[in-house]
């Protein structure tokens, strides 16, 4: 059952609660999608953790009051809302975007987040964003250096976001069978289920922008100087990026790894896309679980 609560920004934030032992796991998700699309892991992870998993500002039941200009601003909502849920010391799992926002999280709120895992997440150096610039060509591809340049991008921006207006679910199920959804595929109900949550998004280009101008490395980019707060997370982290995934390249992966650390451990998923929780949930949660209690298996083996 989706709730909700008042941030002191005047945001209402909606989530879900499975309740469950003392140990709280709080779950960011990512673009496109909402809480929703984390049911299935939800139900699947042992009773031990109460599980929080929120729908960030413009997502799903959540409000959109104040348009978002960095992930920071989703960072900033995640803290309001442990504030306002008295939750002092938790773990996060943090998926593809959403990973952005926990590691920006992490960085400035140290004290509260205990492990954190990392799944199909995007770089510390961000998700670079492409434009055509509107020309509809291919060939005028540049980096995007403003937001402009996001919005008016008819390769990614004006489809995707063309197909939310017309409320085109056959256009959005066709972008996620091509990049996420390759080999497994949810049953149809919950496909549709989850295609309808997508339609709930307000923020496409906003999030583009946003994952375009992140930088939390050492390393400047060509949109964005480091901000060198991947240097500030010193707890334990799991990365974990299915094998085959078509969205966070090998290159994103390795400047994750390079920028987090000693304190990064990472584990491949097997025959795994995007979408670990659809290609194979019982994975996942397998290594979801042993990092949570032992630290994951380069820690065990230490033992």
């Amino acid at each position: 059952m989706l709730k909700t609560i008042q941030l002191a920004n005047g945001e209402t934030m909606a989530y879900r609660k499975r309740s469950g032992g003392e140990r709280p796991l709080v779950l960011v998700h990512g673009n496109m999608t909402s809480s929703k699309h984390w049911d299935i892991l939800m139900e699947a992870l042992d009773d031990k953790y109460t599980i929080y998993a929120i729908d960030l500002r413009g997502f799903g039941g959540s409000s959109y009051h104040k348009p978002i200009t960095a992930i920071k601003d989703f960072s900033d909502d995640v803290k309001l809302f442990v504030d306002a849920m008295q939750l002092q010391s938790f773990d996060m799992i943090g998926w593809s975007t959403g990973g952005a926002v926990c590691m920006q999280f992490a960085a400035n709120c140290p004290s509260h987040c205990q492990r954190l895992i990392l799944l199909a997440s995007a770089s510390t150096r961000g998700y670079p964003f492409y434009t055509d610039l509107g020309t509809g060509n291919p060939a005028s591809f540049k980096r995007a250096y403003s937001y402009e340049e996001v919005l008016v991008d008819t390769s990614k921006t004006k489809l995707v976001q063309g197909f939310y207006d017309t409320k085109n679910r056959e256009g959005l199920q066709s972008v996620w069978n091509a990049l996420i959804y390759t080999h497994q595929q949810p049953s149809a109900a919950e496909y549709q289920e989850y295609v309808e949550d997508m339609l709930t998004q307000r923020n496409l280009a906003e999030v583009y922008h946003a994952l375009n101008t992140f930088n939390i490395s050492t390393v400047d980019h060509e949109v964005a100087k480091g901000s060198q707060d991947a240097l500030l997370i010193q707890i334990p982290i799991l990365v974990l990026r299915g094998d085959r995934d078509l969205v966070i390249t090998e290159e994103m992966n390795k400047e994750l790894l390079h920028d987090l650390g000693n304190t990064a451990q990472f584990v491949s998923l097997k025959d795994c896309g995007h979408s670990p929780l659809i290609d194979d949930l019982a994975q996942l949660t397998a290594e979801i679980e042993a990092f949570l209690e032992i630290g994951g298996r380069n820690h065990a083996l230490k033992q």
